[in-house]
């Protein structure tokens, strides 16, 4: 018996720091919205989040069917991601961080003093 209420210990820490990590990674998304001029409140809702990652990044927002196909998705989210730190003035590096680790790098974005400059197309990058 003192086995199992060890083993429930541990999952409710696992459990409680998982919340504590997705509720701070949805606050930075909040952020990264609201710096780029959108209602930050997107960051929680599925589907229309990706719609506004979309406009924010200066991609049309139909490219949020293309994020409910399959291996479509993927890419298209790569170059959404692309497009996201170019409007924000990072470097393709950034990039990288953001599409590998997107769980550090979009705190970054959200909580530094890094501005939204607009499309990254219309902006010369």
């Amino acid at each position: 018996m003192g086995q199992l209420a060890s083993i429930g210990g541990v999952i409710v820490v696992i459990v409680l720091v998982y919340l504590v990590v997705v509720v701070f990674e949805l606050a930075a998304v909040w952020k990264v919205f609201a710096k780029a001029g959108q209602p930050g409140w997107a960051a929680i809702i599925p589907i229309y989040n990706f719609y506004v990652l979309c406009k924010v990044a200066g991609r049309p927002g139909w490219w949020v069917v293309l994020f409910m196909i399959p291996v479509v998705s993927v890419v298209v989210g790569i170059i959404v991601l692309i497009d996201l730190a170019a409007a924000f003035g990072k470097s393709g590096g950034f990039a990288a961080g953001l599409i590998l680790l997107g769980f550090i790098f979009f705190p970054i974005l959200g909580f530094g003093s890094d501005q939204y400059r607009g499309n990254p197309s219309s902006i010369g990058y």
